[in-house]
């Protein structure tokens, strides 16, 4: 079968899709013109030709760089996939070397995951790749798919959701919930029965401030608890706990996290709570990345060393 679709690539400057790239990398002229070796003044004069090319303005200017309009989210993985494969078609197979190569990884969780996992991917990064460095976009699992489709992060860390077929992912581990208190505050210790729990003052976590999974269980049982405030942000709570006589309720992971760092105590929870999967998720277009492979393999050997602490499946 003949058609014109090389024919036609032939009206466009293919180098400007690298710029691009980068571009969506770094989000910024001056750290695209350093990883280009090229002036600002040149990659400046790149991305006039690529809004041509494109017809949108593709970046626009935002606080401390630029963000990717629309436009440029879509085309990502489809650029990502074609420079990779042509990068493999020209060089072979690629390699990544930790010790000695860069690389900027992005990262999309909530809160609650990147307390988990950030400090130990940072100190990973600093023992095996020092040139390397990580970023991380908070986000819920709602969220994460878009972020990732679209280039903004290149791995997502998530509860196991309904994503696309062009999303890959790895299983993490199970997790469930339990509870996290301050014993001095509280004055107490050890497991909560059940009429505690109703009893005592909760602290809510809740994206909109309304009600979480913990008051549809308990609604369910006829029962209400008694929130004396809420908070969107899972890091909050172990400093509202500090300061509050409380009780939370959040993932085991978090709460083990938190407790360990601000001297709270975890117990299980005396209603029944669903269990979930994490996962960690990347576009298909990332599969031949082998920096992002080798970042895929840190996670999962962090999740193994989670599993090691018997917090978690």
């Amino acid at each position: 079968m003949v058609t014109d679709g090389p024919v036609h690539l032939r009206s466009h400057d293919l180098n400007l899709l690298v710029v691009y790239a980068v571009l969506m990398e770094e989000l910024n002229v001056t750290r695209t013109a350093v990883r280009l070796n090229m002036s600002q003044a040149a990659v400046s004069a790149s991305l006039q030709r690529l809004r041509k090319m494109f017809d949108d303005q593709l970046f626009v200017r935002a606080s401390g760089g630029m963000a990717p309009t629309a436009k440029a989210r879509q085309i990502h993985a489809a650029v990502a996939a074609g420079l990779g494969n042509l990068r493999e078609a020209i060089d072979g197979v690629a390699s990544f070397d930790p010790s000695t190569e860069r690389a900027v990884f992005r990262f999309g969780m909530s809160d609650d995951l990147e307390a988990v996992f950030m400090p130990r991917i940072i100190q990973t990064l600093s023992e095996m790749s020092p040139a390397s460095s990580a970023h991380c976009i908070q986000t819920r699992r709602v969220e994460v798919e878009g972020l990732v489709s679209s280039g903004q992060v290149d791995i997502g860390i998530a509860a196991s959701s309904a994503w696309g077929s062009e999303i890959r992912t790895r299983d993490l581990f199970t997790s469930s919930y339990a509870c996290v208190y301050n014993p001095r505050l509280l004055g107490r210790q050890g497991p909560l029965s059940y009429a505690d729990y109703v009893a005592l003052p909760h602290l809510m976590i809740s994206a909109d401030g309304t009600r979480g999974i913990v008051d549809d269980v308990l609604h369910a049982e006829g029962h209400t608890r008694q929130i004396i405030a809420s908070t969107g942000h899972f890091a909050m709570v172990p400093i509202l706990l500090s300061r509050v006589a409380a009780v939370a309720t959040m993932p085991e992971f978090a709460a083990r996290v938190f407790a360990e760092s601000m001297e709270l105590s975890v117990s299980t929870p005396p209603i029944q709570l669903p269990q979930f999967t994490v996962k960690t998720l990347w576009h298909q277009s990332q599969d031949r990345s082998p920096a992002l492979t080798w970042m895929v393999g840190v996670i999962e050997d962090i999740a193994t060393e989670l599993k090691e602490f018997q917090w978690f499946e």
